[in-house]
């Protein structure tokens, strides 16, 4: 690290936030120094007492199997099922008639479910979905835009104990295609579209595509969002209105007696090499971890109105728009559209409209709605807000301080939270009596050691990169790969297999006060506006083009997105490059991928740096798009 950069980051450090008085006295945690040594001391202990808030059908023998690491497995012998506490055991109680739901579509239009009301509309679609021969063991893929429907789709997934594959709606065809074939998928529910900045998604023609591709596909169920007309294919593409209004469809529906560790889902993240990982997540652990980290990190109270303005095809919208606020008896929001349109005070104007109290979202959208200035959200009065978040990425000090001081005005604490699909929940974060320092996510949630150690395992000194690792288990961690558990263990656990611990993938720095500043990755995973894609997927698609021999893609510094994707081309002998093929690259990688993976540029070369065993080093493309020294260059091909 340069000196400047380092005073820079010593001066960052310096910079502290302390919390009002006001959020201290209201805070469950008041004090967190003696619980966090009481976790790690009695690690079992203390998330025996945590599973305590949740209904058990039948209490677990032993909470943690550590007998074949890293394969642990939590609350051994329990039974319960996520969906009787996200929904049921609420309709005991005054909640029944409590707000579960708040929506509001992009054009404008509302609804709302009470947990009463989101109970008969997941009863209904689990019966839909019993009639059709969907039973515990199969995987339903779900593709769709943020309707009610999405969410009502999963809880009645888990309900009746089939797992659920929710697959992004900004992907396309490729992404789709090969997700509903890992999951070997024999039901896919989609929408005809969604709205995304005044324009219909068609999604329907995206599935058809992809279904086309997939030949596990037997049933596709189609909500009706857009009323654009789509192609529907007799005996396979039903309507969900249609099916809704069946005999069949019937209100009451007995949730499934699951085991602890029985499967919940799959949710596909991006990996350096091959096909994306398919992350196992199950009911018991995964359903303590959400609603624990929700509750004590954000401080939840009964009347709060929750919105996390992330996608429920991600794991933050599984774990903090479905799961964890539904356990926790909350209302939350959901928005299907953009932060900027029709204008750019449309957030501003949500949370003004719908006394939101907490927001959490990404340093993406902070920096984008940032970008039209103070104006917009003065205008709007956001009294109603006492805690901010974000999520996806490190958040930049400047945009810290304008979301602050600007949305917060002074008063909110911002939770800026680190974690992965694979952890399933907040590991490293503050809580709101935690004093902050813009950019750094603090400290370790209850029950998680972390280290920044050098790649033989050593911790580095104050101040110093490594990469971020976590010590022990906890019961939000991915099981394992769908079908792959060998690559579970090699990308995870091999590494610092002696030590037992999880590689994060991140690198990170530690400074005097034990403040944790995340750096970003150490591997070939880039993260565009916080989502996750593999280099090697960028590639694939880019190779699945008739013009291209060999590709290369890297991430350079973005202001508005975080990163954006270059790549580098090898055209097939005979072909030259031009504006309009780099224009036709780009649109085939959206086509294949989604508008996300879309490269900010395509530059065409004749040769890629490369080691002898064939190995494209990426960080010498890197290097030399920045301008900084290209490093050691001895493993290169010459």
């Amino acid at each position: 690290m340069a000196s400047t950069d380092k005073n820079k980051s010593v001066n960052l450090e310096s910079e502290i936030f302390n919390p009002s008085k006001e959020i201290i006295e209201q805070a469950y945690i008041k004090q967190y120094e003696s619980i966090y040594k009481r976790s790690i001391e009695d690690r079992e202990g203390f998330w025996a007492e945590q599973a305590e808030n949740l209904e058990w059908y039948k209490k677990w023998t032993t909470v943690l199997d550590d007998s074949k690491p890293p394969f642990y497995k939590w609350f051994i012998g329990g039974k319960m099922n996520i969906v009787h506490n996200a929904i049921d055991r609420h309709l005991n109680t005054w909640r029944k008639n409590k707000l579960a739901f708040i929506w509001e579509g992009e054009p404008g239009d509302f609804r709302s479910f009470s947990y009463h009301a989101l109970n008969r509309e997941v009863s209904k679609f689990a019966n839909i979905m019993k009639s059709m021969g969907v039973k515990k063991g199969d995987i339903v893929t779900i593709y769709m835009p943020q309707i009610p429907e999405l969410a009502f789709a999963m809880l009645a997934c888990a309900k009746i104990g089939v797992a659920h594959s929710v697959v992004y709606g900004g992907f396309s065809v490729e992404a789709l295609a090969e997700r509903i074939m890992d999951a070997d998928s024999r039901v896919l529910i989609t929408a005809d579209g969604g709205w995304r900045r005044g324009k219909i998604i068609d999604l329907k023609s995206i599935a058809n595509e992809a279904m086309m591709r997939s030949p596990t596909i037997e049933v596709c169920v189609v909500v009706k969002r857009t009323g654009n007309e789509v192609y529907m294919e007799t005996g396979r593409d039903f309507w969900y209105h249609d099916l809704m209004s069946l005999p069949v469809a019937s209100p009451v529906c007995e949730t499934e007696v699951m085991d602890s560790e029985d499967l919940l889902f799959i949710l596909y993240t991006s990996g350096t090499t091959g096909r994306p990982k398919g992350m196992v997540h199950t009911h018991g652990g995964y359903a303590v971890y959400t609603s624990t980290t929700h509750k004590l990190v954000f401080d939840i109270k009964e009347e709060d109105r929750w919105w996390c303005a992330a996608d429920p095809g991600w794991i933050t919208g599984h774990s903090y728009i479905i799961y964890g606020p539904l356990i926790n008896g909350s209302t939350t929001f959901m928005y299907e559209g953009a932060p900027n349109h029709p204008f750019p005070n449309r957030w501003w104007q949500m949370i003004e409209k719908y006394g939101i109290t907490i927001l959490y979202t990404s340093p993406t959208a902070i920096r984008g709605l940032m970008r039209f200035g103070d104006a917009w959200p003065s205008r709007h009065n956001l009294e109603s807000l006492r805690i901010l978040g974000s999520v996806g990425e490190p958040i930049n000090p400047e945009a810290w301080r304008w979301y602050y001081k600007i949305i917060g005005r002074e008063k909110c604490p911002i939770i800026d939270t680190w974690w992965q699909t694979e952890t399933g929940g907040f590991m490293i974060t503050p809580l709101p009596i935690t004093p902050l320092k813009p950019g750094s996510a603090t400290r370790p949630f209850f029950g998680n050691e972390v280290a920044i150690v050098d790649n033989k395992g050593k911790e580095v000194a104050v101040g110093e990169e490594g990469m971020l690792v976590i010590k022990s288990p906890w019961p939000g961690l991915a099981r394992t790969i769908y079908k792959d558990s060998d690559r579970y263990r090699e990308i995870y656990w091999k590494d610092f297999k002696k030590h037992g611990w999880y590689k994060t993938g991140d690198s990170a720095r530690i400074d005097k006060d034990g403040y944790i500043w995340i750096i970003g990755r150490i591997d070939d995973v880039i993260k565009v506006s916080g989502y996750r894609l593999g280099t090697a997927e960028i590639e694939s698609a880019l190779v699945s083009h008739p013009a291209v021999s060999e590709a290369a893609a890297i991430a350079l510094p973005h202001d508005l997105k975080g990163h954006a994707i270059h790549s580098y081309v090898i055209l097939r002998a005979g072909l030259d490059g031009s504006k309009e093929l780099e224009e036709d690259l780009k649109r085939h990688v959206s086509h294949e991928l989604g508008p996300i993976a879309r490269p900010e540029t395509v530059d065409f070369v004749e040769s890629l740096p490369k080691t002898r065993s064939g190995k494209i080093m990426r960080r010498v493309l890197k290097a030399r798009a920045l301008g900084h020294d290209e490093g050691d260059l001895t493993t290169l091909e010459e």
